[in-house]
């Protein structure tokens, strides 16, 4: 890219208007979330009991294990073990 190219598209995204914040606040929160996301999946994979459990009583299991039962957590974690 050209440093003409790189000046005109600076100034096409300077000339957006900034994001909604519910949008910057779930940029912030994805990294986070993501990392809890493959920790449980990963643990269930790992352990039979927990993954028994967490079929069994999903938000229990969760809130037990010191996790934050949120909809999208929940409702990610419900796909993936769909059919278990």
């Amino acid at each position: 890219m050209s440093a003409f190219d790189e000046d005109r598209l600076a100034e096409l995204i300077g000339a957006l208007p900034p994001a909604p914040q519910a949008w910057v606040q779930a940029a912030q929160e994805l990294p986070l979330a993501r990392t809890e996301l493959d920790e449980i999946v990963a643990r269930a994979e790992a352990d039979a009991e927990f993954r028994r459990a967490l079929i069994a009583d999903l938000e229990a299991t969760l809130a037990q294990e010191g996790y934050e039962p949120e909809r999208p957590l929940l409702d990610e974690l419900r796909r993936r073990f769909a059919g278990s």
